[in-house]
């Protein structure tokens, strides 16, 4: 069996064709016809990815990817965003709410298999990854394998691309890094995700985990900078 990818698309055509090609690359396709159903396929399968149109009958995209968000048992599983929107808008929200990638309709089938394995790749494990990252920055501690965080001792609720920021700026304490190179350690290369989604996720950083509000420093027209402690 291969490995299971949910399908929230209400249009039937495209649910078909997007089997159609999931199958072919080795995949185990599953559908649901809209928010509610896909919800509650999201925590009884446990999809190793969620494909997500934005709009769909009843609860729509950016809700369930809300709940996706919110929900322990779900809030790590990959989603990309499927939208027939040329409002940048729905695709901003979208990211910001925790999308890993979107995909503008119409699309080509062999692009959206292309995007759903590169998620995948960056959404696995890093090498190593399960006995060594454990990050202290002051009373900050990020234990990597574990997926936690902890401000003196009480958990963070921050979302998986703000985790992922988060450990970026905190193993790479002292540099500078650039917008375009968070964008491809945290999202990949080639993301459509402009720098400004960069910006929004590490204000929400700063909002969570007030004392690196003034630690996060913004360096003008490059990035941003952690420094070493």
């Amino acid at each position: 069996m291969g490995r299971s990818i949910l399908i929230v698309e209400d249009e039937k055509e495209i649910r078909d064709l997007l089997v159609h090609y999931l199958r072919r690359e080795g995949f185990s396709p599953t559908v649901a016809p809209d928010g509610e159903t896909g919800w509650e396929k999201a925590r009884t399968e446990e999809p190793e990815l969620i494909l997500l149109d934005i709009l769909l009958p009843g609860m729509d995209g950016l809700d369930l990817l809300r709940k996706i968000r919110t929900d322990p048992a779900t809030s790590r599983t990959p989603v990309v965003m499927l939208t027939a929107k040329g409002d940048e808008t729905d695709r901003i929200i979208g990211l910001e709410l925790g999308a890993d990638d979107y995909i503008p309709k119409p699309f080509s089938p062999r692009e959206v298999v292309a995007r759903i394995k590169a998620v995948i790749r960056r959404s696995a494990p890093e090498p190593g990854e399960a006995g060594k990252k454990v990050f202290v920055y002051g009373d900050l501690r990020m234990d990597v394998p574990r997926h936690k965080v902890l401000l003196r001792g009480k958990p963070v609720p921050l979302t998986p691309k703000e985790f992922r920021i988060l450990k970026t700026l905190l193993s790479s304490a002292g540099r500078v890094l650039s917008r375009e190179t968070i964008l491809a350690r945290v999202w990949g290369e080639g993301t459509h995700v402009t720098d400004r989604t960069v910006d929004v996720h590490i204000a929400k950083i700063r909002q969570k985990i007030p004392f690196l509000a003034d630690a996060i420093r913004t360096v003008k027209d490059v990035g941003y900078q952690l420094p070493e402690r």
